[in-house]
């Protein structure tokens, strides 16, 4: 590279990966495929639109490209295409959220998610997300004893609430969901079922996760979690009527493009196909399978050693461990663990009382740590690490 200053600092990043513990749940490490189509040709071409309706030239191959990855994400999640379309185009996962919502919800009208402080995400109706702001959010959270969704509490809020929308999928809560139980709660009061997966993906994707597929009527992913693949979203939908011109899949196809955004990044929706490819292989699902394990390994190792854990384990991928519990701040622990090359992040915990820019607690994950290759083992020596560090004063 020419250009000494920034290959300086890819090299200094790939060092810095190299020599920390990566914990961080929302984080992995992709492919040197999915890298390598990530910085291919693609980033030069402009194909607002959608194939076999471009606004530019030149775009046989952007067609067929997009097509191909289509196609992939329908094939790894077992959907017929008679059934559900695919979006690829999405930049990211909360502009994908924002595009669902603009399609599907009447502003000013409804989004039921879970609130931020119980491990919901920004997009999911946040007032300080746009998404707060264009639509009124309404919160649901677990319940205080076992911090766990509490699918009855769930149905009285939005019996009385009726919401347009009903949001299930989150960023810190550590349980399989009930996709069912939410069908029918949405199903009560006539709302829209949308399932933000983007946390498991990967897990669905190997076996190791329900799927939402068989509930949901719109499912969005990030592509970079779980899922290994480069920095992007997929919206899935039903085609289903929406209204009496547009099904649920038309709706959010208009609202990606033209109503939110402008040419899609051709080379991550080519990096985001060998994702996919990459996830429909045998080994992938031995490793989703993995994930699951070391969290579980992990969470148990950490409460043998005195730590309290969210909802007493974990399902997943994840694990919250209360830090206060033991009279450390979750910035503290983390700013600790770091230093001790283990990088997790603070995170708030159910019923924080501390405020979310030092909250009670940790998030931690292992898909990244897996990759690498960790095992029951290593997670037991990590957690014994963590004790360690987050222990001495």
């Amino acid at each position: 590279m020419k250009d000494r200053e920034i290959e300086k600092l890819i090299q200094e990043e790939a060092a810095r990966e190299k020599k920390v513990v990566n914990l961080i749940a929302s984080e992995n490490f992709a492919s040197s495929d999915v890298l390598e189509a990530l910085g291919s040709v693609f980033t030069n071409k402009y194909a607002e639109g959608y194939p076999g309706s471009r606004y530019y030239g030149g775009t046989v191959v952007a067609d067929k490209l997009e097509n191909a990855v289509r196609r992939r994400a329908l094939r790894l999640f077992h959907l017929s295409p008679d059934d559900w379309s695919v979006n690829v185009q999405p930049y990211s996962g909360s502009p994908a959220n924002f595009a669902i919502y603009l399609a599907l919800v009447p502003p000013g009208e409804k989004i039921m998610g879970m609130s931020l402080a119980m491990g919901g995400h920004l997009t999911h109706g946040q007032r300080v997300s746009v998404t707060g702001k264009l639509w009124s959010q309404i919160p649901y959270g677990v319940s205080q004893k076992t911090e766990t969704l509490d699918y009855v509490e769930i149905a009285k809020i939005a019996k009385r609430e009726k919401p347009a929308i009903i949001v299930t999928g989150y960023t810190a809560y550590p349980r399989i969901i009930d996709f069912g139980k939410f069908r029918k709660i949405a199903d009560s009061v006539g709302a829209i079922l949308m399932v933000d997966m983007s946390h498991f993906a990967g897990l669905v994707a190997g076996g190791g996760y329900p799927t939402p597929f068989k509930y949901a009527d719109v499912v969005m992913t990030t592509t970079h979690k779980t899922l290994r693949g480069p920095r992007g979203a997929m919206i899935f939908s039903r085609k289903i009527k929406v209204n009496s011109k547009l099904t649920i899949a038309e709706a959010i196809d208009k609202a990606v493009f033209p109503g939110l955004q402008g040419g899609p990044h051709l080379n991550a929706i080519a990096a985001i196909g060998v994702a996919l490819r990459e996830a429909a292989k045998p080994e992938f699902k031995r490793y989703a399978k993995q994930v699951i394990k070391n969290a579980k390994v992990l969470a148990e190792e950490l409460k043998k050693l005195g730590w309290r854990i969210i909802s007493d384990g974990t399902d997943t991928h994840l694990v919250l461990v209360d830090t206060m519990s033991r009279g450390i701040g979750g910035k503290e622990a983390a700013e600790k663990l770091e230093r001790a090359g283990i990088i997790v992040n603070k995170n708030t915990i159910p019923y924080d009382i501390r405020k979310p820019t030092d909250p009670s607690g940790i998030r931690i994950g292992t898909p990244a740590a897996t990759t690498r290759g960790m095992k029951e083992g290593d997670m037991k020596k990590l957690a014994a690490k963590i004790d360690k560090v987050l222990g001495d004063k």
